[in-house]
């Protein structure tokens, strides 16, 4: 009978303890399979006072289509001297050097899955652009002209963290301070081609560390826009400040 009693509750310690395995919320969200909705960023983009780039957004079929003509929404030294938004450089890298390229208006059509997920097979980040911030500037990636480091380019950025390349083309490979500024070191910032957000620097009150990303410079985590958790990625201060190897996901198109 005392084998029986012993018996009977190891059974129903097991049934207990699988219960309340099975039944135990997941506190860390999974990307495997996983397929997204965006749209609710749509409306992050938009024409105002505030953003004189006039970056706009619609939804298209499957895509998110982001319209903007590419030219910043703060002053830079990289306009004409003649332009009311020129502005003597005053950041504080003491070894800024402009180099001899101004900006000038584009004509950027960006095409990005609405319903992004992980892809299959990686692919890596053209140069050029590879996904736009909200005031409608693009983000290119951590290389410089030729695939060179950005240690040397880096001191022609302008106290915004951009500038453009040789046809004009105002861009950022870091982080968009005037954004960051305006909106906090932990807002969304973006998207890239691929449909996944761009957040900056810090995440719950702290500075994201290189340790904390994977390979493609993102993780999956629970972010204001989507509560639920998605997979994003983070600027960070060091290289390759804000993608790694490539996209996460599939990528969408950009037209110029």
């Amino acid at each position: 009978m005392k084998k029986l009693i012993l018996l009977f509750g190891i059974i129903m310690c097991v049934i207990a303890c699988k219960s309340n395995t099975d039944t135990s919320p997941s506190t860390t969200p999974t990307t495997s399979g996983t397929t997204y909705d965006i749209t609710v960023i749509k409306d992050k983009f938009y024409s105002s006072s505030s953003f004189s780039s006039t970056a706009t957004a619609t939804i298209e079929g499957n895509y998110l289509v982001i319209k903007t003509n590419g030219t910043p929404d703060h002053k830079s030294p990289y306009y004409s001297s003649s332009d009311s938004r020129y502005e003597v450089y005053n950041g504080s890298n003491t070894s800024f050097k402009a180099a001899p390229n101004t900006i000038a208006t584009q004509n950027l059509t960006f095409r990005i899955p609405l319903n992004p997920k992980e892809a299959s097979s990686k692919s890596s980040t053209p140069m050029g652009p590879i996904g736009v911030s909200l005031n409608g500037i693009p983000f290119f990636n951590q290389y410089a002209a030729g695939g060179a480091k950005l240690s040397g380019e880096i001191n022609g950025f302008d106290q915004y963290g951009g500038h453009p390349q040789m046809q004009g083309q105002y861009h950022y490979h870091v982080e968009p301070l005037n954004l960051t500024a305006k909106k906090g070191t932990d807002a969304f910032l973006g998207v890239l081609l691929d449909g996944f957000p761009v957040y900056g620097p810090k995440e719950n009150g702290a500075l994201v560390k290189e340790s904390d990303l994977d390979a493609y410079h993102g993780h999956t985590a629970k972010t204001a826009e989507f509560p639920n958790g998605i997979y994003h990625y983070h600027i960070t201060s060091t290289d390759p400040y804000l993608n790694g190897s490539g996209f996460f996901g599939t990528a969408g198109t950009v037209s110029q």
